[in-house]
């Protein structure tokens, strides 16, 4: 893979070139920066950003300001290659707080190890209705030690709206709820990403992200994407790596609460 030209594609069509991802996300942009803003319960923040020294303080201020005036907390969404090279530090400075650091990891859909047994007694199920919604949402919750409202918003839009660019999955143990994950396939580009693998901790180490990331991959290459796309935190990185995943940059969310 040249990771320079996958970098720069991803950056075109995924960050500069994003799209709306769900009923009622507008996408604004200008010259320096590129903005997604949602519903109270949806995700709001920065995606992209051309900048250098001598603009990105006022491009700062302006974000807070259109944000703050919505009443809405955001996230301008750092990657490791994004200028000026003390874009993090200015983004601190002005009142916002880092979260743990990621790593963003690619793979050709051609070339990933997909040949992956799900555990013995794990069923994989499709999210179709809001029964399916909790269930993911309860995971998460499990997994993450985070409120699930936002994820249980989003996935019950995608339902209502009758989309099919969002695909949710449950691992069940017989009717216990013990894995889940989406992917996010973006229309008119290459990539789909993987989000929200998690595992409740008494089933972890026992295949259970892998077998989901297969199980995603699986689709999205069947739906003819080329690249699968996924923020790896530490624990995960080296599972991807295994698969065939191979990083690109790092990206770290800021969070500015009014």
């Amino acid at each position: 893979m040249d990771h320079a030209a996958v970098l720069a594609l991803y950056d075109r069509d995924m960050r500069e070139g994003a799209r709306p991802d769900e009923p009622g996300a507008r996408i604004e942009r200008d010259a320096a920066v590129v903005r997604r803003t949602g519903s109270p319960h949806g995700w709001n923040g920065v995606v992209w950003s051309d900048l250098d020294e001598t603009t990105a303080d006022t491009a700062i201020a302006e974000q807070i300001a259109y944000f703050t005036g919505l009443g809405r907390e955001f996230e301008w969404k750092l990657y490791g290659h994004d200028l000026p090279v003390d874009l993090g530090e200015r983004l601190r400075a002005a009142g916002f707080t880092p979260e743990p650091e990621e790593t963003l990891m690619v793979a050709e859909a051609a070339d990933l190890t997909l040949d992956v047994e799900v555990p013995d007694g794990i069923r994989i199920v499709p999210v179709t209705d809001a029964a399916g919604v909790d269930l993911v949402t309860d995971v998460h919750e499990k997994a993450f030690g985070t409120d699930g409202s936002r994820l249980r918003h989003q996935l019950l839009a995608g339902l209502a709206g009758d989309r099919d660019d969002v695909v949710a999955v449950v691992a069940l143990a017989g009717d216990e709820p013990v894995s889940s994950a989406r992917l996010e396939l973006v229309p008119g580009t290459r990539f789909a990403g993987l989000w929200g693998g998690g595992t409740v901790p008494h089933w972890r180490g026992r295949g259970l992200y892998r077998a989901l990331v297969a199980h995603r991959a699986e689709v999205a290459a069947s739906r003819g994407y080329r690249y699968i796309q996924v923020d790896a935190t530490d624990q995960s990185r080296p599972i991807l790596t295994r698969l065939g995943f191979e990083p690109l940059t790092t990206t770290t969310p800021y969070v500015y609460k009014p």
